[in-house]
C-alpha cells in the first residue's frame, strides 16, 4: 500500500482569458508558410463552385506561436479530466484509463492521416482492424455479425430500433407490431430512440429487487410487442438474474429483444448477450474498451445481431476473402449508411488494442477488478451517515451503484447537486446523479471500474466523509460551492434549459450579449 494524502489541498488555476478571436494583432504570425513551388501551382479557385467562394477573407485571430501556447496551456489548466484525478464518480460513463501506447497508435501517421477515400488496397491494415475487432465483439457477445459504424451508443440504440422496424415491416407485421417495452432505469436513448422511430413506448417501473417484475412484463406483452430494450445490470448495478425469462417471454409473443451493453465493465467474460437469449446488441467502445467516453467526442457503438437480422446491418461492411480485405455494400435490407464512411477508426484502434492486450482471461479480470473494486467501494461509502442505497437490501451490486442522498438532506438541506459541486472543491470530477427523473431522490451514481487502486478508492471516499461532515457543521459552505474551481460561481441553470439562451457559436453569442445588453 502507498501513502496517500487524504483531501489534497487542491486549487484549480482561474484565468480572466479572452476568446482567442479578440486575440492578437495584425501582421503577427505562428509560422511563415513557404511559397507554392514554380510548376506545383493550380488553379485552386476554378474548382470552387461561385455561390461558395467568399467574398472577403475570413476574420481570423493573427498570433504568434508563444501566444497560441500560453493561451491553449491556461485553458488547459482550467479543466479536470482522467489524467489529472480520480474519475470514479462519472457513473455510467466509465471514466477508465486509458493506456497511453493506446494513445500513440491512434495518433501514429498510420491512421491518423488515413483518408477515407483512399482505394482499399491502401488501407489493409485499417480494415484488418475493423475486421478482427469485429470478430472479437462476435466472440464477446455471442452474436453473429457486428457493426462498427455508429458514432456512440445512442445512434447505436437508434440502428437497433431500425431494424426491429425493417424485421417486422418485411414479415408484413410492421403497422401491427406499434408497441416496444422498455424500463425506466434503462438508459433514456432507449424509449427515446423507440419514441423518434414512431413506436408506443411503454415503460416498466422497478420493483423492490430494483429490477422489474416478469409479470409486469408479460402483462403488457400481446401481438402490438415489437421488441424489449433493455440494459442489465441497470444503472443501479443490480443484475436481473431473471433476463432469460424475459427474453423467452417476449419471444413467446413474436418479439426481438434488444441489449443495450453500453456498459460492459462488469459483464467481460462472465455473461454473453446470446446465452441471454438477446437477439441483438450494443457496447459503447468508449466506455468499456479503453477509448476516453465520448461526451460529443469521438465514440463508437458497436452493434451486434444474430444471423436472421444480419442483412439489415448498415453498410458498408468489412469483410475478408481469404486473401484481402474489403468494404461491402449492404442489399436491398440494408439500413444503408448511419455516418460518412466505415465509422471512427481511432476508437476502434483503441479497442483493438485493449482486447488484444488483455486476452480472453484479461478481459474476464476486467470484469471480477471491477466488481471487487465497486463493493470495496460500497463498504466504505455507505458508513458514511445520510448515504444509503435504495432497493434489493443486501444484494450485491456489479460494477456501479446508484446510492441516494436522502438522508443527508432531510438532516440538513444540503442536497445532491450542492455536494457535486462541492466534491470539485476537493479536486475531483463532479459527479453522475442520474438520468430524469430522478427515481431513486438524491441520487448519487459513482462506478470505480478495473483500473482503480485501493488507494485511489480509498482518497475518494475520504473525500465524502469530509464533505458529510461540513454538511452538518457548516451547510453553507456546501451549498455555496464550488470556491477553489475555475469557475467559481454557481452554473445559472436556465442558461442550459432555457433554448432562447443557447449559444452554439461565438457569433450566436455575441449577438445574445448585445441584445440583452
Amino acid at each position: 500500500m502507498g501513502t496517500i494524502r487524504k483531501n489534497r489541498n487542491f486549487h484549480q488555476a482561474r484565468w480572466d482569458e479572452p476568446f482567442i478571436m479578440d486575440m492578437g494583432n495584425p501582421g503577427e504570425r505562428g509560422i511563415i508558410i513557404s511559397e507554392v513551388e514554380e510548376g506545383a501551382q493550380s488553379d485552386v479557385a476554378s474548382l470552387i463552385p461561385a455561390g461558395f467562394a467568399r467574398k472577403t477573407p475570413p476574420k481570423l485571430p493573427e498570433l504568434g506561436q508563444m501566444q497560441v501556447l500560453r493561451h491553449y496551456l491556461r485553458l488547459s489548466q482550467e479543466t479536470i479530466g482522467a489524467d489529472l484525478n480520480i474519475d470514479i464518480g462519472l457513473g455510467t460513463c466509465t471514466m477508465k484509463y486509458s493506456p497511453k501506447i493506446n494513445e500513440q497508435f491512434v495518433r501514429s501517421s498510420k491512421v491518423n492521416a488515413l483518408h477515407p477515400y483512399q482505394d482499399e488496397s491502401t488501407v489493409q491494415g485499417m480494415l484488418e482492424i475493423i475486421y478482427n475487432t469485429t470478430e472479437y465483439l462476435k466472440e464477446i457477445s455471442g452474436l453473429d455479425d457486428f457493426s462498427l459504424q455508429p458514432a456512440g451508443g445512442s445512434q447505436a440504440i437508434y440502428a437497433n430500433v431500425a431494424v426491429i422496424r425493417a424485421y417486422h415491416e418485411e414479415r408484413g407485421e410492421g403497422e401491427q407490431r406499434n408497441e416496444i417495452i422498455t424500463t425506466m432505469l434503462s438508459h433514456p436513448g432507449n424509449p427515446g430512440a423507440a419514441a423518434t422511430h414512431g413506436y408506443k413506448v411503454i415503460t416498466l417501473m422497478p420493483g423492490k429487487d430494483g429490477h422489474p417484475d416478469l409479470d409486469a412484463l408479460k402483462a403488457v406483452l400481446s401481438e402490438r410487442t415489437a421488441a424489449l430494450l433493455i440494459t442489465n445490470p441497470e444503472d443501479t448495478g443490480i443484475f436481473n438474474p431473471q433476463i432469460r425469462e424475459f427474453t423467452d417471454a417476449v419471444h413467446a409473443v413474436g418479439g426481438l429483444c434488444c441489449y443495450d451493453q453500453a456498459n460492459l465493465n462488469g459483464l467481460f467474460c462472465l455473461t454473453r448477450a446470446k446465452e441471454a437469449g438477446f437477439d441483438m446488441c450494443h457496447y459503447n467502445l468508449h466506455k468499456s474498451f479503453s477509448s476516453p467516453h465520448g461526451c460529443q467526442g469521438p465514440g463508437a457503438g458497436a452493434q451486434g445481431v444474430v444471423k436472421k437480422l444480419a442483412k439489415y446491418l448498415p453498410s458498408p461492411m468489412v469483410r475478408y476473402d481469404g486473401q484481402k480485405y474489403y468494404l461491402e455494400e449492404g442489399g436491398p435490407a440494408s439500413l444503408g449508411k448511419l455516418r460518412k464512411f466505415y465509422g471512427v477508426p481511432a476508437v476502434v484502434v483503441r479497442a483493438y488494442a485493449f482486447i488484444r492486450s488483455l486476452g480472453q482471461e484479461g478481459l474476464k479480470q476486467v470484469a471480477e477488478l471491477s466488481i471487487l473494486n465497486n463493493n470495496y467501494m460500497l463498504e466504505k461509502l455507505l458508513k458514511i451517515k445520510g448515504l444509503t442505497m435504495p432497493y434489493a437490501d443486501g444484494v450485491r451490486r456489479l460494477e456501479q451503484a446508484r446510492l441516494s442522498w436522502q438522508e443527508m438532506t432531510d438532516e440538513t438541506g444540503v442536497t445532491t447537486d450542492d455536494i457535486c459541486r462541492r466534491i470539485v472543491d476537493y479536486g475531483f470530477q463532479d459527479y453522475f446523479t442520474s438520468h430524469h427523473p430522478r427515481v431513486i431522490p438524491e441520487p448519487f451514481t459513482p462506478e470505480p471500474v478495473e483500473s482503480y487502486s485501493r488507494d485511489d478508492i480509498d482518497e475518494y471516499v475520504a473525500a465524502f466523509e469530509s464533505i458529510a461532515r461540513e454538511c452538518r457543521e457548516n451547510p453553507e459552505l456546501v451549498k455555496t460551492a464550488p470556491h477553489k474551481a475555475a469557475l467559481a460561481t454557481q452554473i445559472d441553470e436556465d442558461g442550459i434549459n432555457n433554448i432562447k439562451r443557447f449559444a452554439t457559436t461565438l457569433r450566436a453569442f455575441r449577438k445574445y450579449v448585445e441584445k440583452e445588453a
